[in-house]
């Protein structure tokens, strides 16, 4: 679960932001940074996410530790049993033993399934509404750009305008079209060549 709470940091990281810690005026351009590690650690609303999900993780582990604990005296006794009551009883009880050993596995991946199923839609509410927050900040305020600093530096906002993904895509299949032609115009001018010989 812990795995979950890192990667959900993770993605906070990416994508969140709610403070200014500064702006620049670069070539006229409002831009400003948010360390997005530390928004992570102060937000209350993901404060309040984790404490429900370990709290959650708690009683789940504690019902699973009940039935792990019965589980080792069940197979601290069968030693003793086992040779007392001879190898035939031993086979079957051991059999019985790998059984609850491999659902009590079973059960530790479903606990560990139902609090991702429980808390990942809570987390992902969480990054959506961060992005949305983000993006008002910037526009209410004015900015051009807000970068997110911290594990991976990440544009969070960009002004309209300012996105050239269209037109640096036109350009490279402008290129890959022009080059493709080339080669297929070589191609058919050495298979020409070829069959005249």
């Amino acid at each position: 679960m812990k795995k979950s709470l890192l990667i959900f940091g993770f993605a906070l990281a990416v994508i969140s932001c709610n403070k200014e810690t500064g702006s620049t005026s670069a070539a006229g351009l409002k831009t400003a940074y948010v360390d997005t590690n530390k928004i992570v650690q102060d937000l209350d609303e993901y404060k309040e996410l984790e404490t429900q999900n370990k709290t959650r993780t708690e009683v789940m582990s504690q019902e699973l530790e009940t039935k792990v604990q019965q589980f080792r005296l069940d197979a601290s006794s069968f030693q003793q049993e086992a040779q007392a009551k001879g190898q035939q009883w031993a086979q079957l009880r051991g059999q019985e033993l790998q059984k609850r050993e491999q659902e009590l596995q079973i059960l530790q991946e479903q606990m560990r399934s139902e609090l991702a199923k429980e808390f990942q839609p809570k987390q992902d509410t969480l990054v959506s509404k961060i992005k949305k927050f983000v993006t008002a900040y910037g526009k209410k305020n004015g900015y051009d750009y807000i970068y997110g600093s911290g594990d991976v530096v990440s544009i969070m906002y960009a002004k309209e305008g300012f996105d050239i993904t269209e037109k640096i895509t036109k350009e490279l299949n402008d290129s890959y079209k022009g080059s493709g032609k080339k080669e297929e115009t070589t191609k058919v001018e050495t298979t020409k060549t070829e069959e005249k010989k």
